[in-house]
């Protein structure tokens, strides 16, 4: 469901809160900031990415000469998808909470901090 620039996938004990760009159909997202946020407060962040936008930015980076001439790429919190589309990316991230991957994938930023 949406929430502003936010699209949320509730799921049993954990919601999935993406940050898709504007415009761009959430069947062919490809790049996408999210986190896991679990009933019990714990946080997890990550970025999604496809194959194809890995290799366009390693192309592109040939030219720049950023990270060493496109010869690597490197990212702490980043997943790595073979299909764009949220629904496919659900799927992945629904499988990673399952089997606790989660937390070797995502950063763990902690709970939210409310006001007191």
């Amino acid at each position: 469901m949406w929430d502003g620039a936010f699209y949320r996938v509730q799921r049993k004990g954990y919601e999935i809160c993406f940050v898709p760009d504007a415009g761009v159909p959430l069947d062919e997202m490809d790049d996408v900031d999210m986190w896991v946020i679990f009933d019990n407060g714990e946080r997890w962040s990550g970025t999604i990415y496809t194959l194809d936008v890995v290799h366009r930015d390693m192309d592109r980076w040939r030219e720049t000469g950023e990270c060493l001439g496109g010869r690597f790429f490197s990212v702490w919190d980043g997943l790595i998808v073979r299909d764009r589309g949220i629904p496919g990316m659900v799927d992945v991230v629904d499988d990673l909470v399952r089997s606790g991957d989660h937390r070797s994938v995502f950063r763990d930023v902690g709970p939210q901090e409310t006001d007191a």
